[in-house]
């Protein structure tokens, strides 16, 4: 079952992207680089509750 996660900058702390996950697969928390449009750059996103 894949359960939804949302993703927030690490430099500016805004929740940016929602995405899904399969737990199962990925039991720890997910950390990806992507575009963060407050900080104009491309910046780690980590997952938050």
């Amino acid at each position: 079952m894949r359960t939804r996660i949302t993703l927030a900058c690490t430099e500016c702390k805004q929740r940016n992207y929602n995405t899904t996950k399969d737990k199962k697969t990925h039991p720890d928390r997910m950390e990806i680089k992507k575009y963060c449009r407050f900080c104009r750059t491309h910046t780690a996103h980590k997952e938050t509750k």
